[in-house]
């Protein structure tokens, strides 16, 4: 799940869909974090960036779905 999501395919899923894939990067995230914490060196230093973006990306979806239906419900 570290690869960078296209944001054509994030918003193509449903409501269901990205919060549950929203929960599994929050999950990853923490590891990721939890790994350096304990002085370990991450496998993929440019893991956690990857995962925040796409973090990021799946809160501007679920923003956008928002306001369009707020706009619709006008």
């Amino acid at each position: 799940m570290a690869q960078q999501q296209k944001i054509k395919n994030l918003r193509a899923l449903n409501e269901n869909e990205i919060t549950k894939n929203l929960s599994d990067l929050k999950l990853e995230l923490a590891k990721e974090r939890g790994k350096i914490k304990v002085g370990s060196v991450p496998d993929n230093p440019g893991k956690i960036r990857a995962v925040r973006r796409t973090i990021a990306r799946i809160y501007t979806i679920i923003n956008e779905k928002a306001r369009t239906n707020n706009a619709k419900n006008m």
